[in-house]
């Protein structure tokens, strides 16, 4: 079942603030006069929780919004159980609900980690890197990602070894990849599975140039990611954010305490 929390959070911001309004230049006056200063208990309570929730919508919206992954496509960048941090002014301030961008603060560069909401179902939020901005050409070949004709340095670190809920992934091969930026992060990869599997082929045949107003998002766990090369571009108004830090992590699978620590504060390249 989905939960639009976006749109519960804007109606009671607007009910609350409404409520507390009409109070106080209508009722209120009128109850002093009749000497009885006792607030109804829905104006009590919409006067106490309105700027609490219009706070965390103000926070939520524009500035900051917390997340949780749910899975491993972006390993070993992030972890299954990570909590993390999106700064949402990154690329624009946008109006909550409709997400529309009324003010332009900057745009997603090669090698952002970034929060969108999944094209094919807007009510899903995803985290991928973006690989590709518009005007790029982009192809991918033997787990190599080129784009404007250069390929992205790999550099090998060795086998993986996952932890907790990440424990299946234990056997890929672990890289350093640089961008044509010389952004650096690391990448999974399994040189047992095709570059593109059958449900995954926008890429397989011709290199793509990127239009205007989208991007291509790949997940760091290369051959074990649902991201553009399945579906496609990834639309500007789509963006949510740039995911900046790790604030907590809970795993139930790790041995021992749930909590690996040493993520906590956790900077996101």
């Amino acid at each position: 079942m989905y939960f639009d929390f976006p749109t519960l959070l804007v109606l009671l911001t607007l009910v609350t603030g409404l409520v507390w309004l009409l109070d106080s230049l209508f009722f209120a006056p009128k109850r002093r006069d009749r000497g009885n200063a006792r607030e109804p208990l829905l104006v009590e309570y919409s006067r106490s929780f309105f700027p609490v929730i219009l706070i965390v919508l103000i926070l939520r919206s524009f500035l900051i919004e917390p997340f949780r992954i749910p899975s491993g496509s972006m390993m070993p960048t992030l972890l299954i159980g990570d909590f993390i941090l999106v700064n949402k002014y990154a690329y624009g301030i946008r109006l909550p609900v409709i997400n529309k961008r009324i003010i332009d603060l900057g745009s997603p560069q090669r090698g952002d980690v970034v929060v969108f909401r999944y094209p094919e179902n807007p009510r899903i939020d995803y985290i991928k890197r973006v690989v590709a901005i518009p005007g790029d050409t982009l192809s991918y070949r033997r787990k190599t990602l080129l784009v404007n004709g250069q390929p992205a340095v790999q550099t090998p670190l060795g086998i993986y070894i996952g932890i907790g809920s990440g424990s299946s992934m234990t056997g890929a091969l672990e890289h350093i990849e640089k961008n044509a930026e010389d952004a650096e992060y690391r990448i999974l990869i399994n040189p047992m599975v095709p570059d593109f599997p059958a449900a995954c082929q926008v890429l397989a045949k011709e290199p793509i140039v990127i239009p205007e107003g989208h991007y291509f998002m790949v997940g760091d766990n290369r051959d074990n990611s649902n991201d553009s090369r399945c579906w496609g571009l990834v639309p500007e108004e789509h963006l949510a954010g740039r995911a900046f830090a790790i604030w907590m992590n809970w795993d139930s699978r790790l041995p021992g305490f749930p909590i690996a620590w040493e993520r906590i504060g956790s900077a996101i390249r």
